[in-house]
C-alpha cells in the first residue's frame, strides 16, 4: 500500500559536539543525519507509518551517507533526488549545559534549497490524507515556491497540510514574518513553539502559561489546529469547529526524563502527533503519543538515531 503521508523538505547532516560550550571552543564533533523534515520522514518510518519524503542532497559523500540512512530506515525513495550540481546542507549544532543547542548551517546554494516546483506530481498528492512542510524550505527560494506549491496542490487534493515554522533566523535574508504568513494562510495544522511564533509575529496575548492566547492568534491566521510544543513542560493542543476532530483544548504535562540531547525531540514530537492524528485519534491520545515519542528521544544522542519505535513507545509509557 502506498503511504498516506507526504513529507517535504531539507536532509543535512548535524555534526555534534563532543563538549558543551561555543563552537569555537569544540575541538571534536560526531557526524549525524538530520534535517526537520528528514527527522519527521524517518520518525513516522519507524513507527510504522513510513510517508513518502520529498528531498534534495548532493551527489557528495554526505548526500550518499543521508540517501543510505534513509534507505535504512525504510523511507520510500521515489522523491529522494540527488543534485549534481548542488553540495549536502552542513549544520554545526552548539550544546550549552542544559542540553538545549543552537545551530549553525552551512546551506548557500545547496541542494535543499533547489527544490523545484511540480515535481510531486497530482496524483501521488490525490492520494495521501496528509502533507507535512517546514519553515526551512521557505529560506530560499526555489525551494520556497516549490514548498508552496506543494501545499496549495495537496489542499486543493483534500490533504491536510502540516506546517512547522521552525525559526532559523541565521538563514534568513528575506521578511520571515511575511512568508510564515503565506504559509500560515495554507495550513491546516500548525506544529510550533512559543519561540516559532513570536519570530512569525504572534502576540501571546499575555498568556503565554498556558498558550492560550498563541493558539487564538494562530487560528484567526487560519490554521483549525495547532500543537503548541513546550519543551519539559510537555504540549498544548487546540482546534476549532472547523478542524475533523472537533473543537477542543487539551493539554499534556509531558514526561520527567534524563536528558542527553534535545536535538530533533521536537521533529519526534511532530512525527508522532501525525502517526496518532493518521490513525485517527483525538487530540488528548494524540499529545500523550507524542511527548512519549519526543521524551524518549532525549534520552540518546542524535534525532534520528534516537527515534523509538511503537514498542518502545508502549513501554516507556507503561513504565510511568
Amino acid at each position: 500500500m502506498d503511504p498516506d503521508v507526504l513529507v517535504a523538505g531539507e536532509t543535512l547532516i548535524d555534526f555534534l559536539p563532543a563538549t558543551a560550550g561555543p563552537l569555537a571552543t569544540v575541538e571534536r564533533f560526531r557526524r549525524r543525519p538530520g534535517g526537520a523534515p528528514a527527522n519527521v520522514a524517518v520518525g513516522l518510518a519507524t513507527l510504522g507509518r513510513a510517508p513518502w519524503f520529498w528531498t534534495r542532497v548532493g551527489e557528495d559523500p554526505f548526500g550518499d551517507v543521508l540517501v543510505e540512512t534513509l534507505a535504512d530506515h525504510a523511507v520510500p525513495d521515489r522523491f529522494v533526488e540527488r543534485d549534481p550540481e548542488a553540495k549536502t546542507t552542513l549544520a554545526f549544532v552548539e550544546h550549552a549545559a542544559d542540553a538545549d543547542r543552537a545551530f549553525t548551517f552551512y546551506r548557500e546554494g545547496t541542494a535543499d534549497t533547489r527544490l523545484e516546483p511540480g515535481t510531486v506530481p497530482d496524483d501521488v498528492l490525490a492520494s495521501v490524507g496528509w502533507v507535512y512542510v517546514g519553515g526551512v524550505a521557505l529560506a530560499s527560494e526555489p525551494a520556497r515556491s516549490a514548498t508552496f506549491d506543494l501545499a496549495e496542490r495537496a489542499r486543493e487534493r483534500g490533504a491536510t497540510v502540516v506546517f512547522d515554522p521552525n525559526a532559523r533566523p541565521e538563514l534568513w535574508t528575506d521578511d520571515f514574518e511575511t512568508v510564515a504568513a503565506r504559509a500560515f494562510e495554507r495550513a491546516d495544522v500548525v506544529k510550533a513553539t512559543s519561540e516559532d511564533l513570536a519570530a512569525a509575529g504572534f502576540d501571546d496575548g499575555g498568556e503565554e502559561h498556558d498558550g492560550a492566547g498563541l493558539a487564538a492568534a494562530v487560528h484567526d491566521a487560519g490554521p483549525h489546529t495547532v500543537l503548541l510544543t513546550r519543551g519539559a513542560a510537555g504540549a498544548v493542543a487546540s482546534a476549532t469547529a472547523d478542524a475533523p476532530w472537533g473543537a477542543a483544548t487539551v493539554a499534556h504535562p509531558g514526561y520527567r526524563v534524563e536528558t542527553v540531547d534535545t536535538t530533533g525531540a521536537g521533529d519526534a514530537f511532530t512525527a508522532g502527533a501525525l502517526a496518532a492524528l493518521a490513525d485517527g485519534e483525538s487530540l488528548e491520545p494524540v499529545l500523550a503519543f507524542a511527548n512519549a515519542v519526543a521524551a524518549v528521544t532525549t534520552t540518546a544522542e542524535g534525532a534520528m538515531t534516537a527515534l523509538p519505535d511503537r514498542e518502545r513507545v508502549r513501554s516507556f509509557r507503561a513504565e510511568r
